[in-house]
């Protein structure tokens, strides 16, 4: 019996000398750009136009106190509305009911089908032209509506994946103990189902963050501008784009940490599994 051994041709490089070539050119040409921006652009106009110290002190402590505040808190009561309606719809979704169900999946094709401007308009020019009469409780009613009601059809279908996940056999270890098909959901499921979908759940805080900017076409005073309006209308008084960059900067410091708590949920939950 022979044994037949196969040669590499001399000269020929292996897979992995192939891998290594291939890394180093996209390393080399990563560099050779960076230091070709490095070289050409004019450090000093990007510096007075974008990063202007003395403008930048001008916006302070306004940027903080009033629109980066505002911003935080319009983020945070369209995610509780959303979050609360969401495990509404995701039980209807669920549910045997065909009504429920019907009803659910009505609501969360529609908001997931329509732009998010386009239900601002409707709630903040639409409702008011047709009725004659505002929203009750200006201004935060427009805005918790116009965020929380969108989120709401995103984080159903999220958190109803998030209770199929939890496996059956948990609910029906529940039943077999006697309680309710209720209380298992609301004692057993949901629980494991919201240790499953936090992850996703902070990305649509992310989402939320960004989509605050939206909320100036409702109309805002200057003590309820937030982060976007705010540097919109500080650029336009000052006609320096460095408002922009700063109004940015904030939007960061509340995204920026959302973003790596989610990476260590995720990274935990997979530990966890």
């Amino acid at each position: 019996m022979s044994v037949t051994t196969t040669v590499g041709r001399p000269g020929r490089m292996t897979r992995r000398q192939r891998t290594r070539l291939i890394r180093g050119i996209q390393y080399g040409a990563f560099f050779a750009v960076g230091l070709l921006i490095v070289l050409k652009a004019d450090w000093a106009r990007l510096s007075h136009d974008y990063f202007n110290l003395t403008i930048a002190r001008q916006l302070f402590p306004e940027v903080l106190s009033t629109a980066l505040k505002n911003t935080a808190i319009y983020t945070a009561m369209g995610f509780a509305f959303g979050l609360g309606f969401g495990l509404v719809l995701a039980l209807m979704r669920l549910s045997v009911v065909g009504p429920y169900r019907w009803v659910a999946n009505i609501y969360i094709e529609f908001f997931r089908g329509i732009p998010l401007l386009l239900w601002l308009f409707f709630l903040g020019y639409g409702v008011p032209t047709a009725t004659g009469a505002q929203l009750p409780g200006q201004p935060y009613s427009p805005i918790v509506l116009g965020l929380g009601m969108p989120a709401a059809a995103y984080m159903a279908e999220t958190i109803r994946a998030g209770i199929q996940a939890v496996p059956k056999g948990q609910a029906e270890a529940a039943r077999s103990l006697g309680m309710s098909h209720g209380r298992a959901m609301f004692s057993i499921v949901i629980p494991q189902a919201f240790r499953i979908v936090v992850p996703p759940l902070t990305n649509e805080v992310i989402l939320l963050t960004k989509d605050s900017s939206l909320v100036a076409i409702l109309g805002v005073t200057a003590g309820t501008k937030e982060l976007t309006k705010f540097g919109r209308d500080a650029l336009n008084q000052m006609v320096s784009p460095t408002p922009l960059v700063i109004a940015g900067l904030c939007y960061l410091i509340i995204t920026v940490p959302l973003s790596l708590l989610v990476r260590r949920l995720e990274t935990h939950n997979n530990r966890a599994r």
